[in-house]
């Protein structure tokens, strides 16, 4: 089984290579979803946040709100990192049942679609790992576009998380998305082409390391959430 690792930024079109990966058949386990449901009314993850933050982040229905929680955690690196390190137990076990699933299904090739690989450490048990690149000025402009804001919330929801240059500096695989979409899907092709391709007896071990990596992952990030949790009880 072929574990790949596929990251970029805010508004770099990842989600567009995503869905080309789902559309050729290749399955796709996306880590927006297993937070979306870390976080769903009472859960584990919902009841840590909600401890941490207050309950002035709940909607009337007792879900957390979203957007409200975005705007708190962009505003605040630390706050930020308290909610990523809150989440980041449920989000590797989530992901980690979620590969099980699709390898018991007999998938021999899965992409795992995380914002946060790198910083996660998630890297470590990904190959190849895909970075969706886009230049500056092209994510900018597209990201107001999309979500309708100021240049200056653009650059600093930009400027909040890490460098997309330096992500692309330790990926094996770059798809340049500034371009058109007919020219994405083009580069999308080939790289279809080279993680489909039968395991190497190297990637064969990578990806034995990488099953056994994840599992100390969700191990570690257990142990690592007791202390974060008496921290904010």
């Amino acid at each position: 089984m072929r574990i790949v690792g596929l990251t970029g930024g805010i508004a770099s079109g990842k989600s567009t290579i995503s869905n080309l990966f789902k559309a050729s058949g290749v399955p796709v386990v996306d880590a927006d979803v297993v937070a979306r449901d870390a976080l769903r009314k009472g859960t584990g993850g919902w009841k840590r946040v909600v401890r941490a933050f207050g309950e002035g982040i709940l909607r009337d229905d007792g879900e957390v709100d979203r957007a409200l929680l975005g705007q708190i955690v962009f505003s605040d690196p630390e706050k930020r990192q308290l909610l990523n390190r809150l989440l980041a137990p449920f989000i590797s076990s989530g992901l980690f049942w979620e590969i099980v699933k699709l390898w018991l299904k007999g998938s021999r090739v899965i992409v795992v679609d995380v914002p946060l690989l790198f910083e996660a450490k998630m890297d470590q048990w990904t190959s190849p790992i895909i970075v969706v690149w886009v230049d500056p000025e092209t994510q900018l402009r597209r990201l107001i576009s999309r979500d309708g804001i100021s240049e200056e919330q653009a650059r600093n929801r930009i400027n909040s998380q890490t460098s997309l240059d330096w992500k692309r500096s330790r990926a094996h695989i770059v798809i340049d998305n500034s371009r058109s979409l007919e020219d994405t899907k083009e580069q999308f092709q080939e790289v279809l082409i080279e993680v489909t391709k039968p395991l190497t007896w190297k990637e064969f071990g990578l990806s034995i390391r990488g099953a056994l990596w994840a599992l100390v992952s969700i191990v570690v990030g257990v142990l690592l959430f007791r202390n974060i949790y008496n921290d904010v009880k």
